[in-house]
């Protein structure tokens, strides 16, 4: 089932400064919005609704409100009515501008919530589309630790007691950042970025067996947690296995999907004397010259490649042989 957000919702938000204010339509506050885009509909209220969406947020500006003020009763009318039989999920008026009387009365005839808010239509519709993007985005959870190491967000993945929460209070204890602890939830913003964010009831806080639960916040200082970071590398934390075979070369890059997005994947073994903290911060390093276009792994082959061919000797035919 697609995210849905019901009408009153985006009244009753108060973090995107969206400022609005119900004039008519009561009895449709539980509309659903499912879509995150905005649409101005001025060819709707000229009778042409083709391409009116209406599980979209339908804006007014000035340019629609004095349309509708020079035509007389009945035009506006009729006009109003072609945008309010296709019950779209809200109609919402912009620079806190009067409207017709018969918007109100096809609001109320419809149960189409009809809301007003003092900010310019160009502003105000960044902000509604901030506001969908974010609360209509694809949305998981999953077991891990997300860490923000040298502003790269980093998702600790492996089973329990593998020891992700002490590697990740070591690289807080190295001045990088915790996100999330245990479980972390997932969202996916436009166009494929991936972000991760901690739960409400546990953000901030790690469990570190046999000492507990622990707020980091609090031991550390606020610059110790953030509240979301884009995740741009796996780290999946794997028992050492004799009989296994890794990857000691890192020319072929792995990937981990969420929620349809291929993140870039590291199988780090475990085993005692293995500094993973040491191995997680190089490989965030690593993952920043990637992203600027340095691979080291593949220069070093293509090095190689190079070195190998101007030693290889020069090949004779067999008639040049005396």
């Amino acid at each position: 089932m697609p995210a849905s957000l019901r009408v009153e919702e985006l009244i009753n938000d108060h973090s995107h400064e969206l400022a609005l204010e119900l004039l008519a339509g009561r009895g449709g506050l539980r509309r659903l919005i499912t879509g995150a885009r905005i649409q101005k509909p001025g060819l709707a209220l000229a009778g042409y609704v083709k391409h009116v969406h209406p599980e979209r947020v339908q804006v007014l500006g000035l340019t629609e409100i004095s349309y509708l003020e020079q035509l007389d009763a009945t035009g506006a009318a009729r006009g109003i009515e072609s945008l309010f039989s296709i019950e779209p999920a809200c109609v919402i008026i912009t620079r806190g501008l009067s409207p017709v009387a018969e918007l109100a009365i096809a609001a109320e005839h419809h149960a189409v919530p009809l809301l007003r808010t003092p900010l310019m239509s160009s502003l105000f519709i960044n902000r509604l589309t901030d506001y969908l993007e974010d609360e209509l985005a694809p949305r998981t959870s999953l077991h891990g630790v997300l860490m923000d190491v040298l502003g790269i967000g980093v998702l600790l993945l492996g089973k329990s007691g593998i020891g992700k929460s002490e590697a990740a209070l070591d690289l807080v204890g190295r001045g990088h950042r915790l996100v999330a602890d245990d479980i972390v939830d997932i969202r996916k913003k436009p166009p494929d970025l991936i972000y991760g964010s901690g739960s409400e009831i546990i953000r901030h806080h790690m469990e570190i067996r046999g000492l507990g639960i622990i707020n980091i916040k609090d031991l550390f200082g606020i610059s110790a947690v953030r509240d979301t970071k884009k995740i741009q590398l796996v780290i999946e934390l794997v028992e050492w296995e004799e009989s296994d075979e890794y990857d000691r070369l890192g020319i072929d890059d792995a990937h981990h999907e969420i929620l349809e997005v291929k993140l870039p994947l590291l199988r780090v073994p475990v085993r005692p004397g293995r500094n993973m903290t040491s191995i997680i911060e190089v490989a965030a390093r690593n993952q920043l010259l990637k992203m600027q276009g340095h691979h080291s792994a593949r220069e070093f082959q293509e090095q190689l490649n190079r070195a190998i061919a101007e030693a290889r000797p020069p090949s004779f035919h067999g008639d040049e042989v005396e």
